[in-house]
Formats: C-alpha cells, structure tokens, sequence
C-alpha cells in the first residue's frame, strides 16, 4: 500500500533572486515555511525583506529561482496563489473617507463575496480582530493600532490560508504591539500560516515556531528559533524568573548533568542557564525547579542571547 505524499511546506523559496536595475536586491535567498505556524523573516533595514514579501504575494515576478506557496508556482499560478494568501504592506493606503464596515464590505465584494455572505464574514473578522463595536466609525477617525486591526480584518476577508505581514507592529504603542501578537497566536491555532517581517529579532521571540535571518539579500539563518540560540549544534540558553531568590533551585539545576552555567542577575530573583542541548531538556530544567519548591514567573529563551546570534549573523552598515 502506498504511502500518502507529504503535504508542501506553505513556503518554498529556493535561489531566489532580484534586482531593481542595478540594485541586486536578492542574491540566492533560500528558505522553507511549514505550514499552520508562524514563521519570522528578520533582518536589518534593506536586507529584501520587503522584495520578498512581494515575490510571494505576486507583485513582483522574480528573476531567478523557485518561489511555491502549497506547491505553486508564485509566477505561473499566479491567479491561484492569490486565492490562498493576504498581504498585508508594511505601508497601506485605506479609503479614509468610509466607514469599517463599508471598508471591509468593498473588499469582501471585490473577493465575490455574496451579500449575505459578505454580513457573516465581516461580522467573523471584527469579532477576532476586536473591532465589532468600532463598525460605524470612520476610518479617519481612528487611531494608527485600530487601523492596523482593520488593515488585517481586510486581508481575512476571503479567508487566506497564508498571512503575509509586513512590519504589522510599526507605528503601534506597546499595548497594541501586545494585543496584536494575540491575535495573529488566535490565528495560528485556527489553523492560518502566518509569515512575518520584521527587524526586529526580540519582537518575535516568543511568538514564532521558526525564523529566517537574511541580510544583504542571502539568508543568513533559517530554521526552528530554539537553532538561532545553538548555532554551534551545542548549547543555547534559557532565563528562569522565579517570585523570589530561591539559592536552592540554583545549586538543584546546577547538578543537572548538561547545565553549563547558572548565573543570577544582579539584584533579581533571575537565572540564565546555559546547557548543552543534547543533554538535558528544557523540560527537565523545568522539572528540577519546580521539585526544589520554586515559584515560577516565567521560562523563556534568552532575550540577550537572541539579539547577540542576530549581529553575529548580519553585517554593520546599509548594503
């Protein structure tokens, strides 16, 4: 009996390359994006981000290389690629002069949206979004976070399976950033890919499943978040805030085999561990703390260690 084919990655790139005349914008880009997860396209100012994003949206046709989105080629199935994905621009010019609702409705219509159909789904997308009471307002009258809501209420309309974000958190003030990455985790559980551009490596840290780092137009890293921070295939970090300065889960997770170093920050109840990866888990870590009567804040990556990978990786200047 054979074997079912696996299902394609939402996003193949393979030896991507552009050009604006004489600007080699990308130079070989190469990159995987499973699906149902969200992936982070990181790097400096001018690395392609945004020439990327456009190549997988179809507006730019790309002048070397693979680019599929579910199998597809981005340049020949161009029409079919647009049904499966949303994209939303890092800079977007909105019909300021309607209301929400009209807003959405246009664009719903413009999908070929049925008038009954159109009613649920802009009802469905507000609800997410959080933006049903404000479906009378003007769009003039609203602030740069609802509009960034509205901006993404719009791409759902047709119900892409692909999210294609470009700086979605530009402009928006740390409440907004926070409710914003609430809901694009609401979206992935419900089954959406989401791919994410920013420069911002932090930003993502806790949101995505996978990153890619590029810079200069070639990718510098791509893979699950957990490699950034191992990128020797050996050992990564982790920071453990507890309640309080607890002397006994440090001296516990010390004698874990594996734990290179446990070191507390100065004048904080946090720890930055650094293990070998092949040796413990992060789930034991966890496991030893919570034995030695620890009460646990919280237990994440190293923020630090993040920011220091991503200027290893790129190079200091504009291209």
């Amino acid at each position: 009996m054979s074997e079912t084919p696996a299902a394609p990655d939402a996003i193949e790139v393979r030896n991507l390359h552009y050009s604006y005349k004489r600007l080699e914008a990308l130079r070989g880009l190469s990159f995987n994006v499973a699906g149902q997860s969200i992936h982070g396209f990181v790097g400096p100012n001018g690395a392609g981000k945004t020439t990327t994003l456009k190549v997988l949206a179809t507006l730019l046709k790309k002048a070397a290389g693979d680019v599929r989105v579910f199998g597809m080629d981005v340049t020949r199935e161009y029409k079919r690629v647009r049904r499966r994905i949303g994209f939303m621009p890092d800079h977007f010019s909105m019909y300021r002069q309607m209301t929400v609702f009209e807003y959405l409705d246009f664009f719903a219509a413009a999908y070929g949206l049925g008038l009954k159909q159109r009613d649920k789904v802009i009802n469905d997308v507000l609800t997410l979004t959080d933006m049903l009471g404000r479906q009378n307002d003007f769009i003039r009258s609203l602030s740069r976070g609802m509009q960034q809501r509205v901006s993404l209420a719009r791409v759902l309309v047709h119900d892409p399976d692909l999210l294609l974000l470009d700086e979605p958190a530009s402009g928006l003030d740390p409440r907004a950033r926070i409710e914003l990455m609430e809901i694009l985790r609401e979206l992935r559980r419900i089954g959406k890919t989401i791919f994410i551009s920013s420069h911002i490596l932090s930003e993502l840290a806790t949101l995505c499943d996978s990153v890619t780092i590029i810079d200069r137009g070639v990718t510098k890293f791509s893979g699950p978040m957990d490699g950034l921070l191992s990128l020797d295939g050996q050992t990564t970090s982790y920071t453990l805030k507890l309640a309080q300065e607890s002397p006994a889960v440090e001296e516990a997770l010390k004698k874990l085999p594996g734990v290179l170093s446990v070191a507390r920050l100065d004048g904080d109840s946090v720890y930055v561990i650094t293990f070998h990866r092949e040796q413990v888990a992060t789930n034991d870590l966890l496991q030893s703390a919570l034995q030695s009567g620890a009460q646990i804040v919280s237990f994440q990556q190293d923020i630090r260690q993040l920011n220091q990978a991503f200027m290893d990786l790129t190079e200091p200047g504009v291209p």
